[in-house]
Order: structure tokens, then sequence, then C-alpha cells
């Protein structure tokens, strides 16, 4: 389990720090501030030798172009766009030397990831043929081109991968798809992003696959049953036009104790959706790490005290490291009346206030938590 967490030249924060890391941490602070941010860095991290994470943040954030010379055939072809790298970097910028890390303690080991741009190395072969032959370092910069350099290590484990640049500084989707296929291992921790807009039909139904005939299926019913006492049974939609509808939230099928009939979800309202969406990816991160932005997404105020019980419970039991931002007086102050019920432990719940200019987080341990909800002490 992450002990703390150190941000330096990612997006919005030249230098930022988090420390006393629980089990749950819940971000706090103003618009704007960068918590979603702070988010992906942490899930980059946890990420290891996965690069598929990389590609999900910057699609989720529209941070992506066409190729000038390709657009229109790659617009007719519908292939997706070249993904811009300059908006990871601190100051939207990016030039050779650019640099960005994210770096963490794992109980006692040091985990680290290091994005740069470097120059690529280019062999006298890959030289025109009506040039003279250069050492690396002799080569003219007309003739340089750069690297999008990924470099993660664990331990003794370490990690490296290097992207080649397109023109426009970006990452052309071809080249990094092939690199997605050829890293077939993958010794990642299990990793579950919630966003604020909730998980879609089809990653839904894919957790929930991953769950069917396990004890975990049988902690989603109970979640949805805190919410509603009424949802007795949940289950998938056979029929793949149903399961994969872009328009509703649909999928799934509950039982009603007071109905002979099933029940589309998509009735039930967005309180339900979130908290099965939370309730998946919660079982779902097992030994790994759960994301969820503005967890409070779609819920009356009354249920949220339940969805931190069963996020709590959920994630003790199945070892999983919770973070969560919100924006919500009512969701930290129910998150009180769980750490409320816990002795201050290492492992126990925080609340982390982010705030503008500060280098590093103002810590809330259950206690403070307690107090603070007890006096009405404004955290956020």
């Amino acid at each position: 389990m992450l002990k703390t967490i150190k941000i330096d030249n990612f997006r919005s924060f030249q230098s930022f720090e988090l420390q006393q890391l629980g089990r749950i941490n819940l971000l706090v602070g103003k618009n704007n501030i960068g918590k979603t941010s702070i988010l992906e860095a942490i899930q980059l991290l946890c990420s290891r030798n996965n690069l598929e994470p990389l590609r999900q943040t910057m699609t989720n954030r529209s941070e992506y172009f066409f190729d000038d010379e390709r657009s229109e055939r790659r617009l007719r072809l519908g292939q997706a766009q070249d993904l811009d790298v300059r908006h990871l970097f601190y100051g939207h910028e990016i030039e050779l030397g650019s640099k960005f890390s994210i770096t963490g303690t794992n109980g006692n080991i040091q985990e680290e990831l290091i994005v740069s741009i470097e120059v690529r190395k280019i062999s006298s072969k890959e030289l025109p043929s009506s040039l003279p032959e250069f050492l690396d370092d002799e080569v003219p910069d007309a003739l340089k081109e750069l690297d999008f350099s990924i470099k993660w290590n664990y331990g003794r484990e370490e990690k490296l991968w290097r992207l080649p640049l397109s023109i426009n500084g970006g990452i052309l989707v071809e080249d990094y798809t092939r690199q997605l296929r050829r890293d077939t291992k993958n010794s990642s921790p299990k990793i579950q992003f919630v966003t604020s807009s909730s998980l879609g039909t089809e990653k839904m139904i894919e957790l929930f696959d991953q769950i069917v005939l396990t004890p975990e299926e049988k902690l989603v019913e109970q979640a949805l049953h805190r919410i509603d006492s009424k949802i007795q049974r949940i289950a998938p939609v056979s029929s793949r036009k149903s399961r994969y509808s872009l328009d509703s939230r649909g999928g799934f099928f509950v039982l009603l104790s007071d109905s002979n009939q099933r029940v589309p979800i998509g009735s039930m309202g967005d309180g339900i959706w979130r908290i099965l969406g939370l309730a998946l990816a919660t079982v779902c991160a097992k030994d790994g790490y759960l994301f969820v932005d503005e967890i409070d997404t779609g819920l009356h105020f009354t249920a949220m005290s339940d969805m931190w019980e069963l996020i709590w419970d959920t994630a003790k039991r199945l070892n999983v490291q919770v973070f969560a931002t919100t924006h919500n007086s009512d969701c930290w102050t129910s998150l009180a009346s769980i750490a409320e019920q816990e002795y201050t432990t290492e492992d126990g719940i925080r609340i982390h206030r982010i705030e503008k200019g500060k280098e590093t987080s103002v810590v809330f341990t259950e206690p403070q938590i307690v107090i603070a909800a007890e006096r009405e002490i404004e955290v956020r």
C-alpha cells in the first residue's frame, strides 16, 4: 500500500507531495485545484508496466489531434487520433529535456515513473546514403528526432519504453498500439478508475462477468440492497444491442421483492447506477487500487454513509487502497461517521485538502475528521 506520493512537473503541479496515505484517501479542495490530476498521477505510477491507462487518461481529456498529412484519410477510416502529450507536462509545453516524474513509497519499496523527451539515437544505417556517417552526438539538429521516453522502477525491477514523437509532438496511435502488443507480460496490480460520469454499460458488464458466481457477486447485490431494500438480485442482459447501447444506462435488470417482473436498471435512477459502478469497481480492484473522481456524483446525502461503509468494508476485506475526490460537504462528513468507528491506524481513513500554491496537502486523520464534523469545521 502506498504511504507517500511525490509529483514533479506533471500537469498543473510543479511540485507536490501527499503524505500519511491511508487505505481510504479523500481529496478535497476548490475547483481547478488539480484533484483529478493527482488521481491520474497515482494511477500512472500504480500501472507499472501497463501503458493503457496513459492512453485512457489523455483520451478522457480530449488531448489528441490529427496529423495534418493524414487527418482526412484517418477520419474516413474512423481511426483514433494521435495523442497530444504536451498537456501531461507542467506548462503544457515540451522540448528536448522536458521531464515529469511520479514517485511513491510502497511499504519499504521505492516506486518511480519518469517520463522525458529525449533524442532518438540514430545509427549510420538510418542516415541518408548521400550524407557522411556521424557519431550519435554529431548528428545535425535537422536530422534529430525525439522520443517520448517512459521509465518505471519498482525496487530492482525496471522497465523502459521509447515511443517516437510525431512532427506535431504527439504519439502516433499505431506506434502506441504496437508497444502494447509487445508488452504482453503485465505484472501491474488491479486498477479501477471511475470517472465523474460513472462507468459505461460495456465496462460495467465486463466487471460483472469477472465476479459471476463468486463471493464478490453477493457483495455487489448487498450494496444495491443498502440503497434500495427492495432489490433482491441483479443480472446482465444477454442482448448485445441492449448491452452496448450508448443512449442509456442499461445492460442490467434487477429483481424487486414487491414485483414479479424484472426491472431495467435504467429506470431505477442515477444513484443505483452509481452505486453499482462503485461496488463493481471496488470488488474488481482486489489487491490493487480504486480511483474515483467526484465520488458523490448522483448520490443523495442520505446514501453517502452507506456508500462509505460499503467501500471501507470491501477495501479492508479485499486489500484495496482507495483514492477519491469530492466537492461535497455531505460527502466528507458522511465519511466521518465511518472514521468515528475506527481506531487511528497507518492504513486508516484520511482526508487530504489540496490548496493552491502549497506543495503538500493538509492531512486530516480519523480523530481530526470526527472533530471537524462534530464542530462543523469546514475541511474543503
